[in-house]
Parts: C-alpha cells; structure tokens; sequence
C-alpha cells in the first residue's frame, strides 16, 4: 500500500463514529434517534411513534408490528455525516425480551449512548444493558431524557447510576430546574447557558440565549430566583463533582452526563457536538487468531446481523457487515470462509432504517449490508485473503418455548421457509426435535413469539400459531468424549433437537432431569450460552 492510500485509509477511520443507543423501554431512545437524525440533516422532519394521525412514525420503527405496538423490536442501523465524521448509529430495541439482538449490536459497535428517564431513574433492562457493556470495555455516554417532566432531583440520579450501574458520573450539562419549572442547560464545559424552548412541529427549535458568565446580571432577568439555585448547584459540583476524564471515559470507567427533553429536541445538539469529538473512533477487533487493526490495509468484516424482508417486494435477507479492518469498494471479491468460497460484492448498502443506497465505498467502523439468500449467517467472516474469525458474538440459551402449528396444511412449505428465514436472524431459535418433524420455536421473551406468528402473516402469508410445549430449559452440548457423547444420544434421544445451524441442544423437560443429565455425563458440557462464528462449534457437538 502505497503511503498517501495509508493516510487517505487512517483519516477515513479516525472520522467514523459507530455506536449504539441503549435503554430500557419508553425512556425515550427511540426519539433519541430521531433528534439526532433530525440534527445531523439526515431527515427533515422527526416523525414519532405517536403521530399516526399523520401517518408518520419514528425513521428506525419500520416493521408494521413496531409501528402498530410503538415500541422497536429489531435493531435499525443509519448512517449520516455530521460535524465532519461519518456517524453510524444503531437503534436497538429496548424492550427485554428482544435484548440478544441488542447484546450481538454491542459487539459491532466502538461506544454506546445510555438514555434514562429522569422519573425513573436506572430501570431493570439498563442494568442488564450495562452489563454487556462493562463486559467489553464499551465506553457509555448518558443522556438523562424527559427533564421538561416532574423527575428525580439529578445529584440522585447520578448517584443511583453510580451506585447501580457501577460507573462514575461526569456532567457535563446541568438542568435549571425540572418539569413545568424546566428553565434550560447550563454548559460544564463551555460556561454556557441554552434556554430552554418546546419544538414545534417536530422542527429544531434553538435555545435562544447564550450566556458565558455565571455573574452576568442577565442570569437572574431570565432565571430568576432559579439563578442562584444554579450558582450553587454549579460550585457544588466544581469542588465536590468528578472532573471529566477522556481517559476513564473511554476505558468504560466514567459516563459524561447530559440532560435534555428528546422529544422538545433539548440538549440533542450539545450531546451530538460532544458526542464526535469525545466518542472513540474504530478500535481494534479480536478474531480467533490475533487483534484486526481497523487501518491495516486490507478489508475484513463480520456479520452481527441477519435482517429477512426489509423489502417485502423482493423477500430479500441482509447480512449487516461491521467493517473490522482496510476499505471496501464495489465489485471487490471477498472470501467467505465459513462456506469456503469468493463473492463478488457489486450489490452492498448503506442504511438509513429500511432505505438504502448503493454504496460505492467504506472503511473500517462503517456496516454495510450484503444480501444473502440463506448462504451467509451471523458471526461469518468476509476478508480479502486471511482466514480470519470474528470472535464475541453471543447466543443465549432461550427461556420459553412453543410449538409452532400451522392452521393450513397447504401452506407448510411457506411455513418451513419462513421459519428458516427468521430463525437466521437469532431473535428466536429454531429447533426440530431428532424424533418428530415440528417445529419448536426458543425465545429469551415470550413476546418474541407474537413477533414470529405476526410476521409469517406480514411477509409469508402463512396462519400460524403457538402452543406450549413441555420443555423447562435448553442446552448446548458439547463434547470431545465420543463415546459418552454416543451414550448421552442414545439415552435422551426423545429430548435433543438441531437447531437452526444444526447444533445438538438438550430441550431439557423439567430443571431436575437437565440436573440429573448433567450428574450422569460429567464429561460433556451443557451450555447456555455460545459463541456464533465459523470456529463455534466442534465436530463432536453435531448430530
């Protein structure tokens, strides 16, 4: 690689910004997204999921159960230039029975946005979120939403994020006031005041007076008797408040704290402005034989995604493709090492939701998506020449169970295709028991079933529906014994499935006889949870 291809490929890379909006439900993320489209010129109008008398719904809701229920259950990747950077940002769902698909995002993305309502402070779902963040060192930015209702005082807000979720709190913004007293933000970092103002019409409306000095007269004309509420909270917070860190923000140690009402566009401009100058840009990635750099020279990527029926006209599937490492460019041919073979890629995309472009070219932090027609699954690696895997993508062992039947028999073959389709998403597992030809469906959340049911009407036309099924838990297994690998087939063959990519899994009946399998063949491993990838899966945990 010539050096001016090696400067032009390190300035691409240190100007993309990938990351993830995470949350618990209706603390507002999705909005989130929406404002900060809105801000980066993505989109001229931010539609809400409340506004159907419109006929407008959120840009990252694009499957007609999002939109008929208000809430985001599948991740939506978009990507837009801001403030000179290329920013690809994530919306995943926030609701706990779709959080797989949010844990597989957290492994494609270099830094995540945590949003919290400020009524309710640090809900379950967060928790949890911010486990798998803590687990991987993600760096976490925070945006404390819903100021312009009655909330939690922010110095409890901020020590119950401390206390909970286990990281140090930076503001850098803080709120006059709160609810019907909402007056604006005062600016840690700039000294700045921004009034607050309620959008109209889902336009940006700016805040309308800067002010620099905390002595400034003018504070208390505007702010009244809240000027020296502020003064206050600001000198409390300069001799007792933890200083901004860089350092301990982006090893996953500290949060920067911003405060603002989405759905009023407040404050969404300050965090996107902090947002590309303090979020990290593409790091490196480990695969299973040595960290990927994003700026060696040539292209690899993974899959963390499946999405099928983007566009129902053409009943497609996508694979969305971090880009790990070097540039891609139309017409490159790729290998594919899981299904040992070249692909020409002349056909990728970039996102904004369910619309697409062509993409002409991309570099290491950018996803793209390469249509597939079932060949390509999530955790597979593309690369130029080296036979590289991806390592860290998930897969949990489900928690409830159905059976899955068909109210047409005519329509089986619709419904064995459909089901194949989904499952290669990895929002629910599919398993087909060794003795039976049904169809038994595996989900961390039971509403990922209706999910299942409503999209095989959407996009198969098949009438389908669930049952319950007699199964309390699921495992992998796993084992290099072939001899007591054989014994334990034999034995519970009335209880093992393959799964969609032809694991064996123990569909285990009740918590005491997985317990008593386990007692009995202390050489094979029972797992709940998994790696996806080409590597994954040894020869002897098949069927």
């Amino acid at each position: 690689m010539s050096s001016a291809v090696s400067q032009t490929l390190r300035r691409e890379i240190v100007r993309r910004r990938t990351f993830g909006i995470i949350s618990h439900p209706d603390a507002g993320k999705t909005t989130l997204t929406e404002k900060l489209l809105l801000f980066g010129g993505a989109i001229q109008m931010a539609g809400t999921v409340k506004a159907r008398k419109a006929l407008r719904y959120a840009t990252s809701d694009w499957m007609a159960l999002e939109r008929e229920r208000g809430i985001s259950v599948t991740t939506s990747v978009m990507k837009f230039a801001y403030g000179g950077c290329e920013v690809n940002l994530l919306d995943t769902p926030g609701h706990q029975d779709f959080s797989e698909d949010t844990y597989r995002v957290l492994t494609a993305v270099d830094s995540a946005l945590l949003v919290i309502d400020a009524a309710k402070g640090v809900e379950a779902q967060t928790r949890k979120l911010m486990e798998v963040c803590r687990m991987r060192g993600t760096p976490i930015m925070t945006f404390i939403n819903k100021m312009d209702r009655a909330g939690l005082p922010p110095l409890t807000l901020m020590a119950e994020i401390e206390a909970v979720l286990g990281v140090e709190c930076a503001p850098l913004t803080w709120p006059v006031g709160m609810g019907s007293f909402f007056k604006g933000a005062f600016d840690l970092r700039t000294g700045g005041l921004r009034l607050f103002s309620p959008a109209r019409g889902g336009k940006i409306q700016e805040a309308l007076v800067s002010i620099r000095d905390l002595d400034d007269p003018r504070l208390d004309a505007y702010l009244g008797n809240q000027a020296e509420d502020l003064r206050t909270d600001i000198e409390l917070l300069r001799e007792a408040g933890n200083l901004f860190s860089l350092e301990r923000y982006l090893a996953g140690e500290q949060t920067p704290v911003f405060f603002g009402s989405a759905v009023n566009n407040f404050g969404v401009r300050e965090l996107l402005d902090a947002f590309i100058v303090l979020a990290p840009p593409p790091g490196p990635r480990p695969a299973a034989s040595r960290l990927v750099f994003p700026d060696e020279p040539e292209f690899s990527g993974v899959v963390f995604k499946i999405q099928a029926n983007m566009d129902k006209a053409h009943r497609d599937r996508m694979a969305f493709v971090r880009i790990c490492s070097g540039r891609f460019v139309r017409g490159m041919k790729l290998r594919h090492h899981r299904a040992g073979r070249d692909l020409s890629v002349t056909n990728a995309t970039i996102f904004m939701a369910q619309d697409r472009t062509g993409v002409e070219e991309a570099f290491a932090g950018d996803i793209i998506g390469i249509p597939s027609h079932g060949a390509i699954k999530i955790g597979d690696t593309f690369s130029e020449k080296e036979p590289l895997a991806f390592t860290g993508i998930p897969s949990f062992a489900p928690e409830h169970f159905r059976r899955v039947q068909l109210k047409n028999p005519l329509k089986s073959k619709q419904l064995h295709k459909g089901l194949e389709q989904l499952a290669e998403e990895g929002a629910v597992q599919l398993f087909r028991p060794l003795e039976s030809n049904e169809y038994i469906l595996g989900a961390v959340g039971l509403l990922q079933f209706e999910v299942i049911i409503s999209r095989l009407a959407e996009e198969y036309a098949v009438d389908a529906a669930y049952e319950p099924v007699p199964i309390e838990t699921a495992r992998w297994i796993f084992s290099s014994d072939t001899g007591e690998l054989a014994s334990f087939k034999d034995n519970y063959r009335r209880d093992l499935a393959l799964d969609a990519e032809k694991t064996l899994a123990y569909l285990a009946p009740s918590p005491w006889k997985l317990e008593a399998a386990q007692e009995r063949y202390p050489n094979i491993r029972f797992l709940t949870t998994r790696e996806i990838g080409e590597c994954a899966r040894p020869e002897s945990a098949m069927a």
